[in-house]
């Protein structure tokens, strides 16, 4: 794990609770966080053990760095805790703004949504685009639980996450596995170009297997341009 120290945000002192008003009917809890200052930028990284297979990212172009705070997932999981303890999945969409060349992450959306224990489908998207219109925000992917399975992409979240890669090619998928004693949280892209084009081509929806990549490589792997970083200020907005 390498650190790299950043130039410091003006971020200062604690998460607070604010009720809001959307243009939807019911008012939605917002949440801003505030981390101290003197931050470190982590970048995140597994054990080769942990790794799809390839050591190297197959990614062909450059991506832009992403930054993210690790008390956002965090504080998802505790607000998921109520479904967890259901076995639950919960899901949020995850949202960000660049400058001078990195994405920052700063908002967090929890939509209204239906959950069973493997699957999360979130409803009333317009409420979720209207967040991300108004604050000019860059769709940066997602956010959901795994309550009683291991850390992985299931098929069903590998079409999810297909439609984010498609937008912004630096999306990425955060999976949160609390009951996984061998890896709590895991952070994926599909490989390009071998993921996105299997996901591409795949008209089967529902939980299915997906063939091999013809060249031989995972049709998802770990982020390498995403780190951690523990100065960075961010909103929540749960809409359940």
């Amino acid at each position: 794990m390498s650190l790299h120290t950043i130039s410091e945000w003006p971020c200062a002192g604690r998460v607070t609770a604010h009720a809001v008003t959307l243009s939807s009917p019911s008012p939605v809890l917002f949440l801003t966080a505030k981390a101290p200052q003197g931050a470190l930028v982590t970048h995140v990284s597994v054990a080769d053990s942990d790794k799809q297979s390839n050591t190297e990212p197959s990614v062909s172009n450059v991506l832009q760095d992403v930054h993210i705070s690790a008390q956002l997932m965090e504080d998802f999981l505790e607000l998921a805790k109520e479904n967890t303890d259901k076995d639950l999945e919960t899901c949020g969409v995850l949202g960000a703004f660049l400058e001078n060349g990195t994405f920052y992450v700063t908002t967090l959306i929890i939509p209204k949504q239906d959950s069973t224990s493997s699957s999360c489908q979130a409803l009333n998207e317009e409420d979720v685009f209207a967040i991300q219109n108004e604050r000019s925000l860059f769709p940066m992917g997602w956010i959901h639980t795994h309550p009683s399975q291991s850390c992985f992409m299931s098929s069903v979240d590998l079409h999810t996450h297909y439609s984010y890669q498609m937008m912004v090619p630096e999306a990425f998928a955060i999976v949160l596995a609390p009951t996984d004693s061998s890896r709590s949280y895991g952070i994926f892209q599909l490989t390009e170009p071998s993921g996105m084009s299997v996901l591409k081509e795949c008209q089967e929806t529902g939980f299915h297997p997906h063939k091999e990549p013809a060249d031989g490589s995972p049709i998802y792997e770990h982020c390498s341009h995403v780190y951690t970083n523990s100065n960075l200020r961010f909103e929540i907005f749960d809409l359940r």
